[in-house]
């Protein structure tokens, strides 16, 4: 859903995640670059309490930030902090917990609610901890699942962005014993759909040029290690290849990334989470960020969890949080620049 802005930069949702994570130190951390600030208005969901114990931690008096005192009245050049909660949380650094897990709910059901309203135009999702969040409230594998729900899109994309890389999931967060099961022509072809449609609307490449990853070691080997290469991703390539699309594969996934044969493609589409992620993390770890494509709302992560060894001792890298930061400002505004033209 992409409507005018009504103010001069976008208003980004910022959520916390984990308290006890490393979500609220790369906040922090992204947010004292005072460059983000002439291109976004930040509004942090979580607790003024909790920047003000990690700002305490880290030594960094100077970073301020102002709490939002009435529903949707933002500043610009402030970060702007909602407190979605009044009882005290107890925060232990590096140490998951049902409580923290619950606060981490709250500033995204906030957020989410706010961003419905039209109050924020982009939302930047910290790190949660899918055991301790899981239960009735919250019965979903992560953020991807819960959020194409909320946003009723019916279906969604997990598109990893590196600097010179863009990977996409056919499926995420499902047992390795179960991928087979998810491979059919119907949810290839709509994976690939969303993928170009995303690189068209969202980073404004107009004829998007996609790599299709196999299933199988060596892409099946012509059917001597499966079948679904032959049964199910060649046929959907070919005939998208038909229409006019510039989809190319089935590739082997090792000697795909090894020969750097990703470097030529706007986009590359995984068949499972690991095949992806793995070569994704290890050519753009810090730099990389989740975009979940599909949604009517832009939502970015960084691409990493909550590290709960690295709290606490200030060493963890903002680069990633910082990069979704940018990278969803970018987004809105290719869209608006779309609502323009037309």
């Amino acid at each position: 859903m992409t409507h005018p802005l009504t103010h001069d930069k976008p208003r980004i949702g910022i959520t916390l995640g984990d308290l006890n994570g490393i979500g609220p130190e790369v906040v922090i951390k992204a947010l004292a670059d005072h460059r983000l600030m002439s291109l976004m208005t930040p509004v942090v969901y979580g607790s003024t309490k909790v920047l003000s114990f990690y700002r305490k931690m880290m030594n960094l008096e100077e970073f301020n930030y102002s709490q939002v005192k009435a529903k949707g009245q933002f500043f610009p050049k402030t970060i702007n902090v909602v407190n979605c909660w009044e009882e005290v949380i107890e925060i232990n650094p590096g140490q998951p917990s049902r409580q923290t897990a619950k606060a981490a709910l709250q500033c995204l059901k906030r957020a989410v609610e706010e961003m419905k309203e039209g109050l924020i135009d982009g939302l930047v999702t910290g790190p949660i901890d899918k055991n301790t969040i899981h239960g009735d409230e919250f019965p979903f594998q992560g953020h991807t699942e819960y959020l194409t729900q909320e946003f009723k899109a019916g279906e969604s994309l997990m598109f990893m962005i590196g600097n010179d890389i863009r990977v996409g999931l056919v499926t995420e967060h499902v047992p390795v014993k179960e991928i087979a099961s998810y491979i059919t022509k119907e949810r290839v072809e709509l994976k690939i759909r969303l993928m170009e449609l995303t690189l068209k609307k969202d980073f404004l490449i107009s004829k998007p040029k996609i790599a299709v990853l196999g299933l199988n070691p060596h892409a099946g080997d012509e059917g001597l290690l499966g079948k679904e290469e032959i049964e199910v991703i060649r046929p959907v390539i070919q005939d998208l290849k038909t229409k006019g699309k510039l989809i190319f594969g089935p590739y082997p996934a090792d000697g795909f990334f090894a020969t750097g044969q990703h470097a030529k493609y706007d986009g590359i589409l995984a068949m499972y989470h690991d095949q992806g992620l793995v070569a994704f993390k290890t050519l753009s770890f810090e730099s990389g960020i989740n975009y979940t494509a599909g949604l009517p709302y832009v939502r970015t992560s960084p691409d990493h969890g909550t590290a709960y060894g690295l709290v606490g001792k200030n060493v963890a890298s903002e680069n990633s949080m910082r990069q979704a930061m940018y990278v969803a400002c970018d987004i809105i505004k290719n869209r608006q620049l779309q609502l323009v033209e037309k």
